[in-house]
């Protein structure tokens, strides 16, 4: 049997190993609903259409069936467009686990410099549902409310 040292040495086994390793490490279901949360976030600030769409299921619906997919995915692309600044800042993140699903509630304050949306949007306290699509979690339905 060969000493483990000589393991090491050989490049072949060491990628092995690094790769039987990441293979084992799985990020909690909660946090990569928590990163979805975080990464509509960034996508919103950055007019990335592209990148919110990835996060929302093909039957997203926002506010009972007010907004579906489409027409959120559009407001930010006519956003970019447009040359918008959009700003939001998500406060604490509660995340609970309904069976397979999970449903993630915070508040977000939302502000725009431009003409599309007004100057000052508001604080909102939200509600998203999230379930597994394949390898990746997607929101298929949020609802939102206006703080003042």
């Amino acid at each position: 049997m060969p000493s483990l040292r000589k393991l090491l040495e050989n490049p072949l086994f060491c990628a092995l190993l690094a790769i039987g390793l990441v293979a084992c490490h799985r990020t909690p279901d909660e946090s990569r609903v928590r990163q979805g949360v975080e990464a509509a976030e960034q996508a919103a600030e950055q007019a990335d259409a592209s990148a919110l769409d990835a996060l929302l299921s093909d039957d997203f619906s926002g506010n009972n069936g007010e907004m579906e997919r489409r027409q959120i995915v559009g407001l930010l692309r006519a956003a970019r467009f447009r040359g918008e600044t959009i700003h939001a800042l998500t406060g604490p993140i509660e995340v609970e686990a309904r069976g397979e699903r999970y449903v993630a509630r915070f508040t977000v304050t939302l502000t725009s410099g431009g003409k599309l949306l007004p100057a000052q949007i508001g604080v909102y306290r939200v509600e998203t549902a999230w379930r597994k699509e394949g390898r990746e979690w997607r929101c298929y339905s949020a609802t939102w409310t206006n703080e003042g």
